[in-house]
């Protein structure tokens, strides 16, 4: 796809590629802005321990877990074999991480705190060979691709890659590889199904509609299920679910104060304890408020998606 400025005569101008000069270049982009790109924190860069070396080590607090990210310029590596060498580093240095973490940041993380189910890696290149992209074609696969693209006008283009057709799970090869095999067996990657088995056939139904009407507000929405809830992001969360057996729990990714809600429909959650982003929540039964419910997440789109 190319991309065009236009000038203030109303002619385009093409903008060019500016290709990243080293790994450390994009690297440090990356760090620099960890919160906005990947809402990580930064425990630490260049992390080094036991003979093993991660680029950058970071805590998902929204998770409660930590995640590795490498940066590739050569695209001759495997992104499964590398993927998961890098998750079993995790689970068997997990008290390293956890002391770096609570040095770098004075808390006092314990591992039970700690939901090494939900560790990740994530991928950072310029680009990936078609083979590197169809091998996590796989719908539990806790490794992540994500391209970057640095133009000449100081913009730069961050884009994850969607599995295409990912229906096989990652389990059915594990037993030709140890490593796989061992990790599967803690880390898991969650999915819609996860939240829908044992839901009644009108809670689904419900929450399809819901589903439809949410991905209809904005076409860079996606669906981001984790162990607790569902997610639905832009840029960051705009609004989480969670199935009940006969309602769907909604949170709404707003502080409080924030949100116009005529109805009162919203209850402030700000200081009480639960799940999803945000300080409002909703209790959905049937779609009689589905319009106004949505209207409602349209305010958090136009937020979270700047």
């Amino acid at each position: 796809m190319t991309l065009f400025k236009i000038e203030k005569d109303g002619k385009a101008k093409e903008i060019h590629e500016k290709p990243f000069k080293l790994e450390k270049e994009l690297q440090k982009l990356c760090e620099d802005n960890l919160e906005n790109i990947f809402g990580l924190e930064l425990v630490k860069s260049e992390f080094s321990i036991h003979n093993f070396r991660i680029d950058t080590l970071a805590f998902d607090p929204e998770s409660k877990s930590f995640a590795i990210i490498e940066y590739k310029r050569d695209r001759n590596f495997s992104v499964v074999d590398q993927g998961f060498a890098y998750l079993s580093f995790m689970l068997s240095s997990e008290a390293d991480f956890i002391l770096e973490y609570n040095e770098k940041t004075g808390k006092n993380l314990k591992r039970a705190d700690i939901d090494r189910s939900q560790y990740r890696v994530i991928f950072v290149s310029p680009s990936f060979t078609n083979y590197q992209k169809t091998s996590i074609n796989f719908k539990d696969l806790p490794i992540e691709l994500l391209e970057v693209t640095k133009y000449d006008n100081n913009t730069v283009n961050f884009v994850y890659l969607q599995p295409t057709g990912a229906a096989e799970s990652i389990k059915t090869i594990s037993g030709k590889n140890k490593t796989i095999e061992k990790v599967s067996k803690v880390v898991k990657v969650y999915t819609e199904e996860d939240h829908l088995n044992r839901m009644p056939d009108e809670v689904k139904e419900l929450y399809q509609r819901f589903k439809e009407a949410i991905l209809n507000v904005g076409n860079n929405i996606t669906i981001k299920p984790t162990k607790l809830y569902i997610g639905f992001v832009a840029k960051r969360n705009i609004t989480d679910v969670q199935l009940q057996k006969k309602t769907i729990k909604i949170w709404i990714n707003l502080r409080i104060g924030e949100l116009d809600d005529p109805k009162n429909l919203a209850r402030d959650v700000s200081n009480t304890g639960h799940w999803g982003n945000g300080d409002y929540e909703i209790q959905m039964k049937d779609d009689e408020n589905l319009e106004y419910i949505i209207s409602l997440i349209k305010q958090s789109y136009r937020r979270n998606s700047q």
